[in-house]
């Protein structure tokens, strides 16, 4: 079959969940025996979101090629089947520089190079690169219509309407109804003035999702058909939940899956929706309670650790668990002030990151954790700080240090490493700290064999293992034998033995920590099996401490 795209825009305001919608459609779409697939185009000038502050826009999801994409990539990866990459996500910035270089080799032919056709035809480019991957390509538009920086992208997939057909292309408008508390009702202008807005640019949309706290009445419903010119089984009720794992189920019941088969005249088998039913029966009725405190310095907004959140979520559903998470600023909060804090968790995790903010909180709190038997888990630069503060605590080395925070340590137990193997190229790769930031990033599903008898092969349950990265430093295997000696295991390396991927301590209940991030390749229906057994040992945790 032919590829069918739809698309997805945005209006009123920012944050409604566009990329909830698309992957919730996916869901959908996949349990009507229909494969998927998905592209974010996102109107920024940054090339990547690699270089960008979490505080800016969240966290930065990597996929198993190596690419750096927006965290909306992880939320289609979680809710369908899919695997997303380098294709999957196009920003304005890399559009643009794509334009440049052809202009630069005279791909043009000294033509003027104008947004239309030059920068609308390498979005449609992208956009149609996705032909054959899938019998559905769901595309989301980034930011909100109006926006000025939007203006190319919807004009590319208006032409692309033209391009393919209308059976072929299907535009859905996610908006906002709000509800006036004092006036006790809710108001469509804002969505009538969006939809206006999406029109005036020649694009009709066919279906609307409408975000709101109250249910829409059919009164209602037909008031934005008419003034929207959409039919009035398309307005979609897209009220707020209180987990993001029921939308698919909630758009099932307002029919939105049907209309799209209707719409783009596909023929599909009745939707089987049984698994996320039954995740919701567990979401629902937890039988247990686990706190988490997560030590690190983006705290004050959630979305930086976006796909961490939900992992911890998803390992406290495999265990029949709610996990409440104490987010704890490594920054602000020292010394007895975050003894107390952490005396209260069942577990203590250290996620990633990178610069030297915050790091002397984050290592008090591992301490803390090796010294009380509380489980730990260090992600990426929390396993780095684990390694920093055996080496200082336990091993001795008092001024051990990351070559990140110190160029001067006497003892660099992380550093820059200069050569390593690359099993993604399958070369050898030369780095040092006058590289381009980006080269000197391990991006990417790397390889892992791991030790039997350790903690990671019990949760794993096999030899070899493929993650995640995004790090620039590692461990230093000069110190590799010193820490053997004092109790430190080396659970996960590389095939060649050459990088350091998980480190355990056997006599702690549960001390690990790994180089990559676990948490991008957990899934609702498939939970990570690190996530699955930390939240285990912080109710085995629990229980013990309830107990004395």
């Amino acid at each position: 079959m032919k590829t069918k795209y739809i698309f997805i825009t945005g209006g009123v305001l920012s944050s409604l969940g566009k990329g909830l919608a698309a992957a919730s459609i996916g869901a959908l779409l996949e349990s009507r025996g229909l494969k998927v697939t998905f592209q974010k185009l996102d109107p920024y000038i940054n090339v990547d979101p690699g270089t960008m502050n979490p505080f800016q826009h969240g966290e930065v999801y990597v996929t198993d090629d190596g690419a750096e994409t927006d965290l909306d990539l992880g939320h289609y990866e979680r809710y369908t089947k899919v695997k997303m990459g380098q294709r999957h996500n196009y920003t304005s910035g890399r559009i643009y520089h794509s334009v440049i270089e052809k202009e630069r080799k005279g791909d043009y032919l000294g033509g003027t190079v104008q947004v239309i056709p030059h920068v609308t035809d390498e979005i449609k480019q992208a956009i149609l690169q996705l032909e054959g991957e899938a019998d559905i390509a769901i595309i989301e538009i980034g930011g909100t219509v109006g926006d000025i920086e939007g203006l190319p992208f919807l004009e590319a997939i208006r032409q692309l309407r033209g391009d393919l057909g209308r059976e072929n292309t299907l535009f859905i408008h996610v908006t906002y109804v709000p509800y006036i508390k004092v006036a006790g009702e809710v108001k469509t202008k804002p969505t009538q003035h969006s939809v206006k807005e999406l029109r005036s640019i020649g694009i009709q949309p066919d279906i609307l999702l409408c975000r709101t706290e109250k249910p829409l009445s059919k009164d209602i419903k037909a008031k934005i058909a008419l003034f929207c010119d959409v039919d009035e089984d398309r307005v979609i009720t897209a009220k707020d939940v209180s987990c993001i794992y029921e939308v698919p189920l909630l758009f099932n019941k307002e029919g939105l899956d049907e209309q799209i088969v209707e719409c783009l005249n596909i023929w599909t088998r009745s939707p089987v929706l049984r698994d996320w039913e039954e995740l919701m029966d567990k979401i629902r009725q937890p039988q247990y309670e686990v706190h988490i405190a997560m030590v690190g310095k983006y705290v004050n907004l959630k979305e930086s650790y976006k796909s961490l959140n939900e992992a911890l979520f998803h390992g406290g559903v495999a265990n029949s668990a709610k996990v409440i998470i104490d987010f704890v600023n490594s920054e602000e909060v020292r010394g007895e002030k975050l003894k107390e804090r952490l005396s209260k968790a069942d577990g203590i995790l250290v996620p990633g990151g990178f610069g030297s903010r915050g790091i002397p909180g984050k290592i008090e709190a591992i301490q803390f954790a090796r010294e009380n038997n509380i489980p730990f888990f260090g992600i990426c630069l929390g396993m780095q700080l684990a390694v920093i503060e055996f080496a200082r605590n336990v091993a001795g080395l008092k001024l051990a240090d990351s070559t990140e925070f110190s160029s001067t340590t006497k003892d660099p137990v992380i550093y820059l490493m200069k050569e390593w193997y690359d099993y993604r190229t399958g070369k050898k790769q030369i780095r040092d700290e006058t590289t381009a930031k980006g080269g000197t990033m391990r991006l990417g599903a790397y390889p892992c064999k791991i030790k039997k008898g350790t903690k990671a092969y019990e949760a794993y349950g096999c030899e070899e293992i493929y993650e995640r990265h995004r790090h620039r430093y590692e461990f230093n295997n000069d110190y590799k034998e010193l820490f053997e000696e004092k109790g430190m295991c080396f659970s996960g390396l590389s095939p060649n033995g050459e990088l350091v991927e998980i480190i355990e301590l056997p006599k702690h209940p549960w001390f690990l920590g790994c180089q990559f991030h676990p948490e991008f390749k957990s899934r609702p229906l498939n939970p990570h099996p690190l996530f699955v057994s930390f939240i285990h040992a912080a109710l085995s945790y629990r229980t013990k401490k309830s107990s004395n």
